[in-house]
């Protein structure tokens, strides 16, 4: 297998900078998320990746290799895309047996390498059916049968999900869990779905603008956010924003002052699962929707005049006005000016 490099890419189209001085280490065997809004460059970057946009500036390297001028079917690599990109005229079996026969292999070996594909994605029934007579989920893990067989170095995955309703993306995002643990392959997956980032990668590399903002395990990225836009990005509802003017390390929200770790003009950030009703500060607000999620309900209230929400267990009662707080230990401190993260 293989690990990943890339340094200081840049990708200009039109004298605009979609991506720029991206540089990652994916190593072997690692499952990482690129995430980020539409048009954030991520999609961008993993058709660089698979040699099927040029690189303005930098270098990808693949196990080692520069791979910049190096044709898409030479680099090692397998890709599936968002739309299944599967012949409508061939069954699933040719389908999946395509890039072998593309290849010259024999047809003993496609047999084989098929029918391995096949057992490991659960599709032995549907070998002879077209795709059309196939739903969503199959159709995507007929798409990830082809990339199997080809046995890459690495595998490239762009929004495979986002065609899928709500309940088959869960049940597949476990199926490629599964599937990266078995292969033991390098594994690049793009998506705009922080709850798929959250979930499935090994890393995670947050994208704004063509830049990198943030990379690091999903736990860690969520609690130790490096700046705003990643602290907003992850999390359902996203992180609240507070602002105030911190001076001899006291803040005022709300009406209410309490002790803070850092001065001057600040961003509060605070998550909503970290506001309860009874916290080391308690703060008076005015309910405007609450929103009953079964097991829990999320209220939405200003603090500071910004537009805040919490997630409360779902037996709490709740009126127009009463008050919630959180703990000290629980905010994260941003600078007004620069959105990031004041250590």
């Amino acid at each position: 297998m293989a690990d990943v490099v890339l340094k200081n890419v840049t990708k200009i189209y039109d004298k605009k900078k979609i991506l720029d001085n991206v540089s990652l280490n994916i190593k072997d065997k690692e499952f990482l998320v690129l995430v980020g809004a539409s048009g954030c460059g991520k999609s961008t970057l993993l058709r660089m990746i698979a040699g099927l946009e040029t690189v303005t500036d930098g270098k990808i390297l693949i196990d080692g290799k520069c791979v910049n001028n190096v044709h898409p079917k030479d680099r090692d690599i397998a890709m599936v895309f968002q739309n299944y990109a599967l012949y409508p005229h061939m069954n699933v079996y040719d389908n999946i047996a395509f890039p072998l026969k593309m290849r010259g292999f024999s047809k003993k070996e496609i047999e084989k390498k098929v029918f391995e594909a096949a057992e490991i994605l659960d599709l032995n029934e549907y070998l002879k059916r077209k795709p059309k007579q196939l739903s969503g989920g199959q159709r995507q893990r007929v798409a990830l049968g082809r990339a199997i067989v080809r046995n890459p170095k690495v595998f490239l995955m762009d929004e495979p999900l986002s065609n899928l309703d709500a309940k088959l993306r869960v049940q597949m995002r476990s199926e490629i869990k599964k599937l990266h643990k078995r292969l033991e392959t390098t594994f690049i997956y793009v998506t705009h779905d922080q709850t798929e980032a959250l979930t499935m990668g090994d890393n995670i590399a947050i994208l704004d603008k063509g830049v990198v903002q943030q990379t690091g395990t999903p736990a860690y990225v969520y609690e130790h956010p490096e700046n705003v836009f990643v602290g907003g990005f992850l999390g359902s509802p996203a992180m609240n924003f507070v602002p105030v003017a911190a001076n001899n390390n006291q803040a005022i929200v709300n009406g209410i002052s309490f002790e803070v770790e850092k001065n001057g003009e600040l961003i509060l950030g605070i998550r909503p699962e970290k506001i309860s009703l009874n916290s080391q500060i308690n703060i008076p607000i005015k309910v405007d929707i609450e929103e009953m999620l079964g097991a829990e309900k999320i209220i939405y209230f200003e603090l500071n005049g910004t537009k805040c929400s919490a997630k409360l267990p779902a037996d709490v009662i709740i009126n127009q006005e009463m008050s919630v707080g959180f703990d000290l230990k629980d905010i994260h401190y941003f600078d007004q000016t620069t959105s990031s993260v004041i250590k």
